[in-house]
């Protein structure tokens, strides 16, 4: 057996599908119907214990071309139920797969009680485990730190690595504050030249690798605690072309001046709608984030690009005379619709 709980008091049974142990962190949900090796993969979940809001997941398999890294990075799993059966992905039934890479996980969860919990009442502190009873394991969830405040970025970072060294195109600094493997591989595709540095990485040390741009990547977090990228990218934007995504968006908007804010539950999911100020299209996105920026007080020469269908938020900044840009979601889409893929041609097409 296993138990879920929220700092709140709500207690949920399930069955253990991992291996034991206890785990704490942000509660928080997909509601992605596929995805869930990219997801239990990337890096932003770090400090997170992920909930599947699908009935069922884990139904096509896993295998290494899915991974977006080579971890879990949730704390746990929770889902209503795991599969274990080989399929299109790979060779590896996902229960399987989450006992291999050493995973807390539950199963056989009422996680439409516990989605609904977290959408009332927004995304708090939780824990999972196959160990503790519920009053302990509710003690030590009260007593875990909240996300806010926290930069997790140079925990979710890789090490300093060139990717597509042979290819003709500009050469690019990737900041890495938990790289999707995905979003390496979109910006490889364009031809660029890849110097992916980790977060933490100063002005003077990026510019030194004589980049033809900046990209800042997604990750966990609080942004605005993210102080040394944000110093960084202050010292970089006018002087180099910058497009960030998702958190990245979040570390180039705090460095352009603007804040950011804690979303009631976030969105993470492969269904989003935003639209885009240019044209009024609307594009279907994937998501993962649980802060926003705030919109209220817009420096000179900053102006909103995109924003969300679902609640109005910002999913989009550009600041054109700086030559910096950004978007909330995720155009590499791993997977998910494609709608915004383009955006990656667009970046590489501005700075050659």
């Amino acid at each position: 057996m296993a138990i879920v709980v929220t700092e709140d008091g709500l207690v949920l049974e399930g069955v253990s599908a991992g291996v034991p142990g206890t785990r704490l962190g942000e509660m928080v949900f997909t509601t992605a119907m596929t995805g869930y090796q990219e997801a239990l993969t990337d890096p932003s979940y770090l400090g997170q214990l992920l909930c599947f809001t699908a009935p069922m997941v884990g139904n096509y398999g896993t295998g290494p071309a899915a991974g977006e890294s080579d971890r879990v990075w949730p704390g746990a799993v929770v889902a209503a139920r795991l599969g274990d059966l080989p399929g299109t992905a790979g060779p590896v039934g996902l229960r399987t797969w989450l006992r291999r890479q050493g995973a807390v996980a539950v199963e056989d969860v009422d996680t439409r009680r516990l989605v609904r919990r977290l959408r009332d009442a927004g995304a708090m502190r939780g824990g999972v485990s196959t160990e503790l009873g519920a009053d302990e394991l509710l003690a030590r969830v009260r007593a875990h730190p909240v996300l806010d405040g926290r930069d997790l970025a140079a925990q979710a970072a890789g090490p300093r690595r060139t990717l597509g060294a042979g290819n003709p195109g500009p050469r690019v600094v990737a900041v890495d504050c938990g790289m999707k493997a995905s979003i390496a591989a979109a910006l490889v595709a364009q031809g660029l030249r890849v110097e992916v540095v980790p977060a933490g990485t100063t002005a003077e040390e990026v510019l030194a690798l004589g980049p033809d741009a900046v990209f800042l990547s997604n990750g966990p977090g609080d942004p605005a605690a993210v102080v040394p990228v944000i110093a960084a990218v202050r010292d970089l934007i006018g002087r180099l072309p910058v497009f960030g995504i998702c958190l990245g968006h979040q570390l180039l908007a705090q460095a352009l001046g603007l804040e950011t804010e804690k979303l009631p539950f976030g969105h993470r999911g492969a269904n989003h709608p935003v639209r885009r100020a240019e044209d009024g299209g609307v594009e279907i996105t994937v998501q993962n984030h649980g802060y926003a920026v705030r919109a209220d007080r817009l420096p000179d020469g900053v102006r909103v690009t995109r924003t969300s269908l679902f609640d109005g938020s910002v999913e989009g900044l550009e600041a054109p005379e700086l030559r910096a840009w950004s978007v909330q979601y995720h155009p590499e889409a791993s997977p998910g619709p494609h709608d915004a893929r383009y955006l990656f041609a667009r970046f590489a097409e501005g700075i050659r």
